[in-house]
């Protein structure tokens, strides 16, 4: 299992390749493919497989690209998180969206990805509405949750108006 300060360092580690998703993919050798899997409620939004020395994530190609994009964010997490777990089950919607300690870690590895401190801590000092925030950065509210307590744990002085559970990306990208 990983700490806040292990998932923030590895995050930046790997932002030093890239801090776009996609382009963090293929410097770490993962396949992305965008499969067609639905829009209903319980679609699969996507997954990371680790099998045959192949890296793969699939990502519902129904989705919209902010949507795809915090997924890709959320897999490459278990990529770089959880690779070991991985060889031993893929990291699908059905176990991706519970509760569990590694679909946190890797929402915790997304939010540090995909959401710069400056940028966060620049709407903070701004006082903007928080669901307004989210919305500018291209983020569920949720995720910006998560952020916000990195930054707190951290020793950043932050009010946090949100309680972030790790199932949210679950309903979060309708």
């Amino acid at each position: 299992m990983w700490t806040i300060d292990g998932i923030c360092a590895k995050a930046r580690a790997l932002m030093k390749l890239a801090r776009e998703p996609m382009l963090l993919a293929r410097d770490m050798g993962i396949l992305v493919r965008y499969e067609s899997m639905g829009t209903s409620e319980r679609a699969c939004k996507g997954f990371y497989v680790y099998a045959f020395r192949r890296h793969v994530i699939t990502i519902n190609g129904d989705l919209s690209e902010d949507a795809a994009r915090i997924v890709l964010a959320h897999e490459l997490g278990h990529a770089a998180l959880h690779r070991d777990a991985a060889q031993l089950r893929a990291f699908h919607d059905f176990s991706l969206y519970d509760t569990s300690k590694l679909e946190y870690e890797a929402n915790v590895f997304a939010a540090e990805l995909l959401l710069d401190d400056d940028e966060v801590i620049e709407r903070l000092n701004e006082d903007t509405f928080f669901f307004l925030a989210a919305r500018e950065l291209r983020v569920p509210p949720e995720l910006l949750d998560i952020k916000f307590r990195t930054l707190k744990h951290r020793g950043y002085q932050i009010d946090l108006p949100l309680m972030a559970k790790s199932n949210f990306l679950k309903n979060a990208l309708e």
